[in-house]
């Protein structure tokens, strides 16, 4: 089986998490996928290949050398993103892309338009996997997986490349936070790995966002409003007013690379009681924290302008810069990157504008950078991905074991 047929083979599946359900996989369709994956690499001889209760899939290629040499896990997330439907894709591919606007969906007349997404121009030339314009595809991150199996059979069928261990993992449910909760690092046993979840060609990434959430709730009074006159608290003023008070350009629209933000993701409320999310962002530990100390320090104001415990802050942290961790092994980080120029690829190092399970797995004693997967448009109708990027992607994998051997 060809990658690209093992990639289309992959999106078939209806994988999309959903972080209201409470459950570990949070949606049936991860487990049927994982289940199939166990059925695939048991078929490749991979013996020890399971799926445990909570949807998690590890694997492991024996080395095929004597050389003591490290062990090195690959890792990618089973579920898609509930931003859009994942069911029933249908992908096209677009052979020999020749740098027009594609037209995804004739009847409702969906086109993939080169000036909004201009990105699209360096793969002309090259064969484009495109949805029909009704769906998300799903290469975050079945690219991933397909990629991973298929360096996996690849190198089975090549063993004169000599390689260490290999430990595999796909896990559930990263789309809504939880992709490393029930990850069991010391049952993994790498000495370090990757996560094949990145976006463009050539993309490694070892720096990400600090991140915590902010629920703020607003307490009001509500009075007839005939007769509210210096009585009425109205906690959606009170909450717009804290709003107002957020630095105006440090949201998401208005930043990039270090910047981080503040953004607001919900607001709901009556005069009474208004409740609202945000999340906060920034590579910088320090600058991270004072952010945090700034809603608080907006939250007093508003109390102190309109009474103690109108505005309530709950203020959690969520994951961290794994750069803390990756700075003192940074010999994975060249590793890697050596393996992107020997199949010809130039590494990009750019942070990551968000999490990855590798920032957490990082944390949890698991060095794990992140590695490009090919796939462009996440999370919506417009996503896409080229062969030739998931063809370099799994010959980077290839080359970083090889390289391994040869190096340690």
């Amino acid at each position: 089986m060809t990658l690209t047929d093992r990639f289309l083979r992959y999106v078939s599946f209806t994988t999309t998490s959903d972080e209201l359900t409470n459950m570990t996989p949070s949606t049936p369709g991860q487990m049927v996928f994982a289940q199939h994956l166990v059925k695939e690499l048991k078929s490749f001889g991979l013996k020890d290949a399971e799926v445990d209760k909570n949807g998690y899939v590890m694997a492991t290629l024996p080395a095929n050398t004597d050389k003591k040499i490290p062990t090195i896990g690959f890792i990618a997330h089973l579920d898609t993103s509930p931003d859009m439907s994942g069911k029933n894709v249908k992908p096209q591919i677009i052979e020999n892309y020749d740098g027009k606007d594609i037209l995804l969906n004739e009847e409702q007349l969906i086109v993939l338009e080169t000036e909004k997404f201009p990105e699209i121009l360096q793969y002309v030339g090259q064969d484009i996997i495109v949805t029909d314009g009704t769906t998300l595809l799903g290469a975050d991150d079945k690219a991933g997986i397909a990629e991973i199996i298929s360096a996996v059979e690849y190198l089975l069928r090549h063993p004169e490349i000599k390689h260490g261990k290999i430990r595999i993992a796909f896990t559930p449910d990263e789309e809504i936070g939880k992709g490393a909760d029930n990850f069991d690092v010391k049952k993994f046993n790498a000495d370090w790995a990757y996560t094949i979840d990145g976006g463009e060609i050539g993309e490694l990434e070892f720096e990400n966002f600090n991140a915590a959430s902010a629920k703020i709730t607003f307490h009001g009074l509500n009075v007839h409003p005939g007769y509210a006159f210096h009585k009425m608290k109205n906690s959606i003023r009170i909450a717009h007013q804290f709003v107002a008070m957020l630095p105006r350009h440090e949201t998401p629209e208005h930043t990039e690379g270090y910047e981080g933000f503040y953004h607001l993701t919900s607001i709901e409320g009556t005069v009474e009681k208004t409740t609202m999310h945000l999340i906060i962002r920034d590579h910088d530990r320090d600058k991270f924290e004072k952010r945090k100390k700034e809603l608080q320090h907006l939250a007093n104001k508003i109390n102190a302008e309109f009474g103690e415990n109108t505005a309530v802050i709950e203020l959690r942290d969520q994951y961290y810069n794994m750069r803390e961790k990756i700075e003192p092994v940074f010999h994975i980080i060249d590793l890697a990157s050596d393996a992107m120029k020997e199949v010809g690829i130039t590494p990009k190092i750019v942070p990551v504008r968000g999490g990855t399970d590798g920032a957490r797995l990082s944390y949890m004693g698991l060095p794990c950078p992140n590695i490009f997967a090919g796939g462009m448009n996440f999370h919506g109708r417009f996503e896409y991905i080229p062969i030739q990027s998931m063809e370099k992607a799994m010959m980077v994998i290839v080359k970083i074991v090889e390289l391994a051997a040869k190096k340690y």
